[in-house]
């Protein structure tokens, strides 16, 4: 009797015996896409084992440093605006109040349309190429950014580097999917998000060094900035192309016999399988769940403080009565803060195996930084809110670990990482368009909105964790306790047996 699985689409069905000992494919999976080829050994967990270490420790040598160093170069990438005034950037091409707000969404806008192209993208190509590739496009428009001479030259290029940056995180976090354990994947999406808070730490350090060049050679200090990072980005992306691993065979591992069976053991408990046919009914499935919603509107709602603090922290520091140097300099302190936030909210769901209830406790310190910033007028406490609320890098961290470990289905994966992804950028595009020039240095209703934000962001945590709690309860009740072939790339709603990490 073959085993059967429930679809959202009463006319799908899958049966186990669709794909053969062989390697071959009935003709019930061929009309739905490539032949996967199933081995012959039986399933074996090398989970622990001392040669699943040292796997580890080769895919991590590999990874790691690299990933690290793409997302340093893309948040400063991303985060020159912030430091431009500091830089001589607003007095070089004249920007008022509201051209450096609309140049700070502008990014985000670039960013927002190519999320839909790079989901069918995402798909159907080598996604260490892929992202090689980009690399070294939008390391060449952060160069041309250096040779801007109006604002409309200025607000183009700042549209295309967000739109080729746009692809590097969903990238990232898909192949950090298809390479790590569940176990392991929050570690992993924690370390993604830390880069970022790394990067605004050094980078504000080589800014602070760009503002001390004076100029040199007649160039003024913020196109040095956009020129060296621009170049490094570049250089970045041709090691990318060659050199970043993107599946766990790849042939940069050089794997044993032993270690290409530790390779399927690990793509089995992952459950992301590479698969070329771009499945609709994923997507009709994804829009149909409450929690896809509830998804968007949390990453949304993060995003606000992320987009307006980043494009403002420089600004906002002045406002508190520091001077220029002196505000550059603390904004050390804040790309630390949200490292510190994403390593506690990462340890704290390690330790606790609870990601929803430690990501809303991280939402819950950057409500407290908002409160303080909104609440007191003026003094050096007013930092301590500034810090604290990019606690919600850490909340954020989590969101994107609970889709890497409960959403199955490649297409669907696909599909929610794009989709949040898409809602952050939003976020972050209004962000800054919430931070009015006649509210100066306040910025009440920006703030004021931050801090709304997150307080939806705790409910629809909230009510993602008791849906999830539900149907887990419901499927352990039921469990058959046969286990399901990962390659036949069922979702989490079609696999009966999936229970979620909550």
């Amino acid at each position: 009797m073959p085993t059967q699985f429930e679809t959202s689409e009463k006319e799908e069905i899958h049966y186990t015996e669709d794909v053969r000992q062989d390697g071959s494919v009935s003709s019930t999976e061929a009309e739905k896409g490539p032949a996967v080829i199933i081995d012959n050994e039986p399933a074996k967990s090398f989970e622990g084992t001392p040669e699943e270490k040292a796997y580890l420790r080769r895919l991590n040598w590999w990874f790691m440093p690299l990933v690290g160093m793409i997302i340093f170069v893309q948040f400063c990438d991303k985060a020159s605006l912030s430091v431009g005034p500091v830089l001589g950037l607003n007095a070089d091409l004249r920007l008022t109040g509201t051209q450096f707000s609309l140049a700070g969404s502008l990014f985000y806008l670039g960013a927002l349309i190519f999320q839909i192209p790079n989901q069918f993208i995402l798909q159907r190509v080598p996604h260490g190429k892929y992202l090689g590739a980009l690399l070294v496009i939008w390391g060449l428009v952060m160069g041309a950014t250096g040779a801007c001479q109006t604002f409309p030259q200025f607000a183009a290029c700042r549209f295309l580097l967000g739109l080729f940056e746009s692809a590097a995180i969903p990238t990232l976090y898909l192949v950090a999917a298809t390479l790590y354990r569940r176990s392991e994947q929050a570690m992993v999406f924690g370390y993604i998000t830390l880069c970022n808070g790394v990067g605004a730490a050094i980078g504000t350090v080589v800014a602070y060094g760009f503002a001390h060049l004076n100029n040199a050679r007649g160039i003024k200090n913020w196109r040095w900035n956009h020129i060296t990072f621009g170049s490094l980005t570049v250089l970045l992306g041709i090691i990318a192309w060659f050199f970043l691993i993107d599946k766990p065979d790849h042939k940069l591992l050089k794997l044993n016999e032993t270690e290409k069976l530790i390779a399927k053991d690990r793509t089995r408990d992952n459950a992301v399988v590479k698969n070329r046919v771009y499945k609709y009914r994923h997507i009709w499935e994804s829009v149909k769940e409450p929690r896809y919603w509830l998804l968007l509107l949390s990453g949304m709602m993060i995003a606000l403080q992320n987009g307006g603090m980043l494009v403002f922290s420089t600004t906002l520091v002045l406002g508190l009565g520091f001077n220029h140097m002196d505000s550059l300099l603390l904004q050390i302190p804040s790309g630390l803060a949200g490292s510190l936030g994403v390593f506690a909210a990462v340890l704290l769901a390690h330790k606790t195996k609870q990601l929803i209830w430690s990501a809303m406790f991280m939402i819950t310190i950057g409500v407290a930084g908002l409160i303080i910033l909104c609440a007191i007028p003026d003094g050096a406490i007013k930092l301590l809110g500034f810090y604290l609320s990019w606690a919600g890098a850490g909340s954020y961290a989590l969101l994107v670990t609970y889709i890497g470990n409960n959403v199955k289905g490649y297409t669907k994966k696909i599909f929610y990482n794009g989709s949040v992804t898409i809602a952050y950028t939003i976020g972050n595009f209004v962000g800054p368009l919430m931070m009015v020039e006649h509210q100066a240095p306040r910025y009440l209703g920006g703030v004021g909105g931050f801090l709304g934000g997150f307080v939806v962001a705790f409910f629809c945590y909230f009510l993602i964790r008791i849906q999830g709690a539900r149907i887990n309860r419901k499927r352990l009740a039921n469990s058959t306790g046969e286990e399901t072939d990962v390659y036949l790339d069922l979702t989490d709603k079609e696999d009966k047996n999936f229970i979620f990490r909550l």
